[in-house]
């Protein structure tokens, strides 16, 4: 079965969105508002929100924050994912990631590429796992985040959506960390 499984209970996610911008602010940030207006009408918990620069110190240490803080499960930045001097949000996370989801961005560009044809290659969105929390890379523009969330996020952040969904493993994202320890 492919969809939700009405069966299932829906289990809320806390979740918190960063948009990478110069020159945003939080009364005039449209991309940052899709996703928290998305992310609650879905029943999720919004845990942080924040506006980081284009640097990559900054983005790197305001996501690594959010995966140490034991509430916050995603983590969905907006924003400097472009091939300008300052697009280095790819740069900042990236090497971060314990694992990579390569198939978010895969299907993040057959999404794209519906909607906006060959300008997707124009970005270069991502996806990985830190600290037990899973983090998605997205465009900054209203258009890219309603992509992502609507048809990607929304249904593998649902524990009801069937055949799989990442909420169902995310107790299972730090098995390699207990392995250590023990």
């Amino acid at each position: 079965m492919i969809g939700i499984d009405e069966s299932r209970n829906f289990v809320p996610l806390g979740i918190a969105v960063m948009t990478v911008s110069d020159t945003r602010t939080m009364e005039n940030d449209k991309s940052g508002q899709t996703l928290v207006d998305r992310i609650e009408a879905a029943g999720h918990l919004m845990k942080a929100r924040a506006i980081v620069t284009d640097d990559k110190d900054k983005i790197a240490a305001q996501v690594t924050a959010w995966t140490l803080d034991a509430g916050i499960d995603v983590v969905i930045t907006t924003g400097g994912t472009g091939f300008t001097g300052r697009d280095v949000t790819p740069e900042a996370l990236e090497p971060l990631f314990e694992k990579r989801m390569d198939g978010f961005s895969a299907l993040f560009h057959r999404i794209s590429y519906d909607k906006i044809g060959t300008s997707t290659i124009q970005s270069r969105a991502t996806g990985g796992v830190l600290n037990a929390t899973y983090i998605f890379v997205i465009p900054g523009s209203p258009g890219a985040c309603k992509d992502a969330w609507d048809g990607i996020l929304k249904a593998q952040l649902d524990y009801r959506h069937m055949p799989c969904n990442f909420v169902e493993i995310l107790p299972r994202l730090d098995e390699h960390l207990q392995r250590m320890k023990g």
